[in-house]
């Protein structure tokens, strides 16, 4: 099968509206927690989120466009064009009929489905935005992308809530080996910072009610936390088959060498206590890049900072490293959780963490006194830890049982 490579990345995050300022923000371990900005939180449990700051839609798009987009498309959008920039692609000069987007969104344009409920229940009158399906729907952002550049090849969206844009890294990972498609566009948007998902997330008891601390509130693996802190945003990875990157004369990041998909058969909302999802995922992925654990330098954790979640993963890699020595990192304790996004932008923090060969910290976790594991497992807190990175895996893991692992390896010829 044909190789496929990274020549392209693009991102809107809680911590940086482009990849140089995300990972600058990364590097030094920045938190984007603060206040919610969007609505009043007075009768809300949770009162912060990680929100994306500075973004204005019309640096990407005109008024009128803007307007049929709900907030998630926009940051996807944008993403994408950086990322396109990003790869020097020149649409004039490829065959777009070859060109592809694999897009996704855990929930879509919750945003525009809040706001055209609310006012048909003050109302009562059925003046619906002509807009508003098409705003809403989570399929709609690979559809603009084509539209937008003219792309006529594989397109279509993935769902599997916050595992989605894993599984849409590697759908397109899949179509490009085969050789369905010479480039895919690939990544994932969300916008759930608004009433009804803050309040939705707080029924279920999965966000941290830290208030007085919300800075320090998203802690992956501490002994004291106590639930996820809610994020937005969007990332983008151009996948390109390595000898059309190589013949356009592209820069390449890195490889994608392997993708890992199993499911717990367990609950719709709690991770399996042993991890087998994630066990299974894990080695799935490392089977399809045909190597071995020990060759993998970093892990570029799901870890939301649940009380049920970390430890299930951590039980997990565990058993797959089964004594050997690995890094890990849980960098949503600085982005927050972006729930369909997160996948994407995660997967970018592991492909830079092999350009520059660094693993990137975990912030606020102190209290790692309960755990407790066979394998030589290194949390990096505090400080990124220099250190070579030859491969990277990204986990991620969502609701209904999802698990979604993609590997990335330096390029070599």
């Amino acid at each position: 099968m044909k190789r496929v490579v990274v020549t392209g990345m693009g991102a809107i995050t809680p911590i940086g509206n482009s990849i140089h300022d995300f990972w600058n923000s990364v590097k030094q371990g920045i938190s984007g927690a603060n206040h919610i900005s969007r609505f009043d939180t007075t009768h809300f449990k949770t009162k912060f989120a990680c929100e994306v700051k500075n973004f204005n839609p019309l640096d990407f798009l005109d008024k009128k466009e803007s307007r049929k987009m709900d907030l998630f498309c926009q940051y996807g959008i944008a993403s994408t064009e950086e990322a396109i920039k990003d790869a020097g692609i020149s649409f004039d000069t490829i065959n777009k009929d070859k060109v592809g987007v694999i897009w996704s969104s855990g929930i879509g344009g919750f945003v525009t489905f809040q706001e055209e409920v609310l006012a048909y229940a003050q109302s009562k009158l059925p003046k619906f935005n002509p807009f508003f399906i098409t705003k809403m729907i989570s399929d709609i952002v690979p559809g603009y992308i084509s539209i937008k550049f003219g792309l006529r090849g594989i397109n279509f969206g993935t769902v599997s809530a916050c595992a989605s844009s894993t599984n849409a890294i590697i759908d397109a990972f899949n179509y490009l080996r085969l050789g369905k498609a010479n480039i895919i566009i690939a990544g994932g948007s969300e916008a759930p910072i608004i009433d009804a998902g803050i309040g939705g997330f707080n029924a279920m008891k999965a966000l941290s009610e830290n208030n007085e601390e919300f800075s320090k509130a998203s802690r992956p693996f501490d002994k004291t936390r106590d639930g996820f802190v809610l994020g937005e945003g969007s990332g983008t990875l151009i996948l390109e088959e390595l000898e059309h990157a190589k013949s356009r004369g592209a820069r390449i990041y890195a490889e994608i060498i392997g993708g890992g998909l199993a499911a717990d058969a367990y609950h719709i909302t709690a991770t399996h206590p042993e991890g087998i999802g994630a066990y299974l995922a894990m080695k799935d992925a490392l089977e399809d890049a045909r190597i071995s654990p020990s060759e993998v330098d970093y892990i570029n954790c799901h870890a939301t900072s649940t009380p049920l979640g970390d430890p299930s993963e951590l039980a997990a890699i565990d058993r797959l490293f089964n004594g050997q020595k690995i890094n890990i990192s849980a960098t949503k304790s600085m982005t927050g959780h972006l729930l369909g996004a997160a996948g994407a932008v995660e997967a970018i923090i592991a492909i830079k963490s092999i350009e520059e060969n660094i693993i990137p910290p975990t912030i606020n976790t102190n209290d790692l006194s309960e755990i407790n594991l066979s394998s030589d497992v290194e949390i990096i807190t505090g400080k990124y830890k220099p250190s070579n990175v030859e491969v990277a895996m990204s986990n991620t893991f969502g609701f209904g049982g999802h698990n979604a692992i993609a590997i990335f390896r330096r390029f070599a010829e």
